[in-house]
């Protein structure tokens, strides 16, 4: 086997940040979590982490067979991923553990172990390349021994940041202490005439990779869909 996999397919097709983890140097919290998720852990040695950067990936899926469905991002996801891996590694042993049913992966703790993750004031993920605008699509084991990837060194994008303009921005900010509350947010979101229910005002004023911001379009779908999880969250505490 080749010291690292092909991930052109993968690429191609906008899941382009990838990262390979030994399973048995995992810290032992983020180990015993992805433990859990599976019957028998031994089948497997490394863990392959996918996520997409930027706004590749929402022009293939609108351009693919799951345009429409129910949950386009997902499905796209897992069945390229599938692809990939019968194509690149067909007689490796793997399974996807993210996404799928009544399965909890530390997706930002091993997003901040491949160093894509650093917490921001507006509480979304954000580096020196991409900004916010990447997501974790798919975490895969697999019986391989790939090279691990290295971790990117990048120090967090916020601590040189000065104006801090999300927190300016941003309606749920706190002014007393110059944090955004998660429960401030929720709460405005789910205000009459809120500016953020189909966006978020602190993470679109962010000043870093702006290239990569997502289309209207995604950022419509993203947030119109994490607003329908609140508002069912509300309606059945």
């Amino acid at each position: 086997m080749s010291a690292v996999p092909n991930f052109y397919l993968l690429d191609e097709c906008g899941l382009n940040m990838q990262a390979i983890f030994n399973l048995a140097e995992l810290p032992e919290e983020i180990r015993i979590a992805v433990e859990d998720q599976v019957q028998d852990y031994s089948d497997y040695t490394q863990l392959i982490l996918i996520a997409h950067g930027g706004r590749c990936m929402w022009k293939a899926v609108q351009a693919s067979e799951f345009r429409g469905v129910a949950d386009p991002i997902d499905s796209f996801s897992v069945n390229r991923v599938k692809r990939w891996a019968a194509e690149e590694m067909p007689e490796v042993c793997s399974e996807i553990i993210y996404p799928a049913p009544n399965r909890i992966v530390p997706l930002q703790a091993l997003g901040g172990l491949a160093g894509w993750h650093h917490d921001s004031p507006f509480r979304i993920g954000i580096n020196w390349k991409w900004g916010s605008w990447f997501a974790y699509r798919v975490a895969v084991l697999v019986d391989t021994d790939f090279d691990p990837t290295e971790r990117m060194d990048d120090p967090s994008p916020c601590d040189s940041c000065i104006e801090k303009p999300c927190l300016t921005v941003c309606p749920a900010c706190l002014p007393d202490c110059g944090e955004i509350s998660m429960g401030c947010c929720i709460n405005y979101r789910l205000s009459d005439g809120s500016a953020c229910k189909t966006q978020c005002l602190a993470r679109s004023a962010c000043p870093v990779a702006p290239e990569h911001r997502y289309s209207n379009e995604q950022i419509d779908y993203h947030y119109g869909r994490s607003m329908r999880t609140i508002e069912a969250w509300q309606k059945n505490r």
